[in-house]
């Protein structure tokens, strides 16, 4: 298990003025506070903790008598509680002297993925007088930015997921050319066959998505929903997935693919605007990169659907340009938005994102989805090439 980097987590707190930043949960409601604190896995807890991190003096952990031993991996002094009334004596006590303190908690819930403690606990503090500010932040930093072993596992899922990609559009070609029946269900399964081959796992099956049902942009099929692909359909791929390991980021993408051998004028109007939008967003974010200026999520997403509208098709673009990548394919640093939220962090070193505009028409929707890594200096596409045009999976009919 890696260390705790309290030292760090302590310089960054007197950066921000922050006097702490309390971890909380219960019943494994703040993923975040379970894996900034290194909280086990498969540690069964049933009661709330609390990891207080002072900007300066000794951490303090806050747990309860049935369950003191949860938090003894961490450093620091260890407060046991019994009944409310003592849990609240031990806050006080933690707390002591710390005014400015960070949790988990979204003004107005704008980033509802850090929106984690509950309103009551959040009253609970300021009842003790504290002024409880948002972790966003801190969050992005210690939460999401990536080790040098996760950015390889991020390559690594992207080169095979790219892979299965290939091999799910293969496979559509070759069911249609033998005479084969060939399905959003059939490929969808098809897909998760891969992963198991090329050593990914994920957390819920692929979108393969025809015709209208491209127009949906989490639709998902099933055995009872399906939908046959044949000659003239029009296809949409969203796939993610990751390494078979602990410290497993995801991958993400988003490929569009039409069965015949000339895309319909329509479809390749719609295309050059997402593919156009998807560009003008990563340029944008290499050229910042590039001239080490910092930029904030909701610029990127500024940049896409500027793009989008200036063509008419802003009411068809219904969701944020991006999001941050993981150990969960949405993890928990900034997202390209100011759509959904406005996501003001900053897009941070080592860092990975989605960029992934869509038009969704009533007849179809088109996607284009790629990944970026951002190292010290550097903005790069992960898992290329990208997608240029259209496929065309069949040349002659």
């Amino acid at each position: 298990m890696n260390q705790l980097p309290t030292e760090r987590i302590q310089k960054t707190l007197a950066e921000q003025h922050l006097d702490g930043w309390l971890l909380y949960d219960f019943h494994g409601q703040n993923p975040i506070a379970r894996r900034v604190a290194r909280f086990p896995e498969d540690r069964f807890a049933t009661r709330r903790w609390f990891y207080f991190l002072p900007a300066r003096g000794e951490p303090i952990a806050i747990v309860h008598a049935i369950e003191s031993h949860h938090l003894d991996h961490l450093p620091g002094r260890k407060l046991v509680y019994a009944g409310w009334r003592e849990m609240r004596e031990r806050l006080s006590e933690a707390t002591a002297g710390a005014n400015r303190i960070a949790m988990e908690y979204s003004p107005k819930c704008n980033i509802p993925y850090v929106s984690r403690v509950d309103a009551g606990t959040v009253e609970l503090l300021r009842e003790l007088g504290k002024d409880i500010v948002s972790s966003a932040d801190l969050v992005s930093i210690f939460e999401s930015c990536l080790t040098t072993e996760q950015v390889g596992l991020h390559r690594k899922a992207a080169q095979a997921t790219i892979e299965a990609k290939d091999r799910a559009f293969a496979e559509i070609r070759h069911r249609i050319l033998a005479g084969e029946k060939a399905s959003e269900y059939q490929t969808q399964q098809f897909i998760l066959e891969q992963f198991a081959h090329l050593g990914l796992v994920t957390s819920s099956p692929p979108i393969v998505a025809v015709d209208e049902h491209s127009g949906d942009p989490h639709y998902t099929p099933t055995a009872s929903s399906d939908r046959e692909i044949g000659l003239a359909s029009f296809v949409l791929i969203d796939l993610w997935a990751k390494v078979d390991h602990p410290d497993g980021i995801y991958a993400d993408f988003t490929w569009v693919g039409y069965v015949g051998p000339t895309v319909p004028e329509r479809i390749r109007e719609i295309w050059e605007v997402v593919a156009g939008a998807r560009d003008a967003a990563i340029d944008f974010v290499i050229d910042r990169t590039r001239r080490a200026e910092i930029f904030r999520g909701y610029q990127v997403d500024d940049v896409a659907r500027h793009f989008i509208q200036e063509r008419g098709y802003q009411e068809f673009f219904i969701h944020r340009t991006g999001h941050n990548i993981g150990l969960e394919v949405h993890g928990n640093g900034a997202h390209m938005d100011n759509f959904e939220t406005q996501d003001e962090r900053q897009v941070l070193p080592f860092t990975v994102f989605s960029i992934e505009p869509g038009i969704y028409l009533p007849d179809f929707g088109i996607r284009s989805e790629v990944n970026m890594l951002l190292t010290e200096d550097k903005a790069e596409v992960t898992g290329e090439p990208i997608q240029r045009e259209v496929l065309c999976l069949i040349e002659d009919v």
